[in-house]
């Protein structure tokens, strides 16, 4: 991750643009769409945020123009913890800082973040640790009472009941809005958009939106002077992409989309495991953007917290791992990932007529 300034106003007023042109372009090919199983008449802000035409939400199009990522097999299955919170006004205000450290001591930070947020006294979010060597990013966002206004943070830490905030914060979100940015600050993108929520991987329903996902920066994604290590979505690369980016591919970048290509099949991936299974169709259907460096040698979704919990309890076996039958069938996505090259703020998903209905209205 990195921590660069917010967005000028310049680059604000682009994506507005942008995302202005990609409602009306959705609006029009929405009626065009195949309906999705299980779909619904209107949906919850918090558990299913953002617009309709957000990147989170836009299916892949017709007109994806899908080239090789040459992704491997890791050594590792991870999830990327997030940490989401709808806020009361009852709770007690207290003041959220920079962390102290990216390591051990992120709760010793003295800067102050300019907000306070209402949290239980009781809720604690552990620190990082140097023995075993921990440090987890923590991407987390804060809905406040005004039901509107995102606050997003990272590395969030409270290490003690009652205490302060911690993490870097990212400018306010509307979550009515595109939601694009937010505290995954390898890339500028979302903590909240894009995660794989609590039931999602444990229900009979489809998952109805994009992913994310985290690499290895070192063995796959890539930097030069001309292509700074970034593209749309994402505003920005790591602080150190220079040093620590050492990937081939050009395409292959913080903000890039992924999926798995139409002509691919369940069976051609002789997939075993029935979260794999929902976890293929809707890397196909809506894909996965790059959000973060992985720092090791491992693949990560990005998960709501408690989704690994819940999934051990449901299924039996660990969601995270380096061997077994579900770690096997994980690598075979990734493995299976190319890129949409053509995706941009003018051609979300590649564009064209998208495999599945647009995202039903906010509800409230």
């Amino acid at each position: 991750m990195s921590i660069t300034q917010p967005l000028t106003r310049r680059k604000r007023m682009s994506y507005t643009v942008a995302f202005v042109a990609s409602v009306i372009i959705a609006l029009l090919i929405s009626c065009f769409a195949t309906p999705s199983p299980g779909q619904t008449s209107t949906r919850d802000k918090f558990l299913w945020p953002f617009a309709s035409s957000s990147p989170w939400n836009m299916a892949i199009g017709s007109s994806a123009y899908y080239i090789p990522a040459n992704i491997g097999k890791a050594g590792y299955a991870a999830a990327d913890k997030e940490y989401f919170f709808q806020l009361n006004n009852s709770d007690p205000w207290r003041p959220v800082y920079s962390p102290g450290a990216w390591g051990e001591g992120r709760c010793t930070g003295t800067t102050s973040m300019g907000t306070w947020l209402p949290i239980p006294n009781d809720l604690i979010i552990p620190d990082a640790t140097s023995n075993p060597y921990s440090t987890p990013n923590n991407a987390s966002a804060f809905l406040m009472p005004d039901g509107k206004t995102l606050i997003q943070l990272e590395p969030l830490a409270r290490c003690k009941t009652g205490g302060d905030i911690y993490g870097w914060r990212y400018p306010n979100v509307d979550i009515y809005g595109d939601g694009i940015g937010g505290a995954h600050f390898g890339s500028g993108l979302s903590s909240i958009g894009g995660s794989i929520r609590k039931g999602e991987l444990t229900s009979d329903q489809p998952i109805r939106h994009a992913l994310k996902v985290v690499i290895w920066g070192e063995k796959y994604l890539y930097y030069s002077t001309s292509n700074p290590g970034y593209r749309w979505p994402a505003d920005r690369a790591d602080a150190n992409a220079a040093n620590q980016y050492h990937g081939k591919n050009p395409s292959l970048v913080q903000g890039t989309l992924l999926a798995i290509p139409p002509n691919v099949t369940e069976a051609n991936l002789d997939l075993q495991t029935p979260a794999v299974k929902k976890l293929f169709h809707a890397l196909q259907d809506y894909g996965a953007y790059v959000v973060d460096d992985a720092g090791w040698d491992a693949h990560y979704f990005a998960v709501e917290d408690g989704v690994t919990e819940e999934f051990r309890n449901t299924f039996g076996y660990d969601f995270e791992g380096s061997n077994g039958s579900f770690y096997e069938d994980f690598m075979k996505l990734f493995q299976a990932l190319y890129i949409v090259d053509n995706n941009s703020s003018n051609s979300v998903g590649g564009g064209g007529t998208p495999r599945v209905a647009l995202a039903p209205p906010i509800g409230n």
